[in-house]
């Protein structure tokens, strides 16, 4: 059985279509995009509510810290079906017709990365002993200003917060693959196709090559995270 010579070329753009117009790049850039705005936007809710817990006393305290405490380990695909469901044609957030988009992802990504933001935020906030408070509060500090003395003291708790957050979202696939769908335009280029679904896809239609390489890249953004938040630990420990 002979292959004429449109067949091999066919073969070849078929074999080579992963890696063609930038596939592997715009994954890691929607990757980056998504995860990035999301983390933000939690550290911006985040470390005020932070603040606030640790700062103030009031009734329901500790059932606001253990509902904090229970969504680090809730289920991401549920939290994914709540974000569908609010962004559907008949849920609240219908009419901004966010479906299959990289808005609806950042929504579920910022839920996913508020608990544990918020969660190691506030410990590092109240580890900050009391004499610092006073202390502000005797040279004639402000709320604000203790506040800022408190955020001072915590920054290396509160940056390993944020790039633990950081390390949730990037890895996270049940959730962004049920709000986003995990679509390529026609040229192949990442519409809301992450870092982690596209290695789930690649995998199941046996592009192993491209899953690796994915797979590498995903691995070392993680220890780069990972690297970060070890440096920032050090960092902390040895400034106190």
């Amino acid at each position: 059985m002979s292959v004429s010579p449109e067949g091999v070329e066919l073969v070849t753009v078929l074999v080579d279509l992963p890696f063609r117009d930038g596939y592997v790049r715009s994954i890691i850039s929607v990757s980056l995009y998504v995860s990035g705005v999301a983390v933000a936007l939690s550290t911006l809710f985040s470390v005020p509510v932070a603040l606030v817990l640790g700062f103030t006393d009031f009734r329901g305290k500790q059932l606001v810290k253990s509902v904090i405490n229970t969504g680090m380990g809730f289920p991401s695909v549920v939290v994914g079906l709540v974000v569908l469901f609010a962004v559907s044609n008949q849920g609240p957030l219908g009419a901004l017709d966010l479906v299959f988009t990289k808005e609806a992802m950042i929504v579920s990504q910022f839920v996913l990365a508020t608990p544990p933001i918020t969660a190691i935020s506030l410990a590092a906030v109240s580890s900050v002993g009391d004499d610092v408070r006073d202390a502000a509060r005797a040279l004639g500090g402000t709320r604000l200003d203790v506040a800022l003395v408190v955020i001072k003291e915590a920054r290396y708790g509160i940056a390993t917060a944020i790039l633990a957050g950081f390390g949730r979202a990037i890895s996270e696939v049940g959730s962004v693959l049920i709000v986003g769908g995990n679509i390529t335009s026609a040229s192949g280029v990442s519409k809301t196709r992450t870092l982690t679904t596209a290695i789930q896809l690649e995998a199941r239609q046996g592009q192993y090559d491209t899953a690796l390489v994915l797979g590498a890249v995903l691995v070392a953004l993680v220890l780069a995270v990972n690297a970060v938040v070890v440096r920032f630990g050090d960092a902390g420990a040895m400034n106190r």
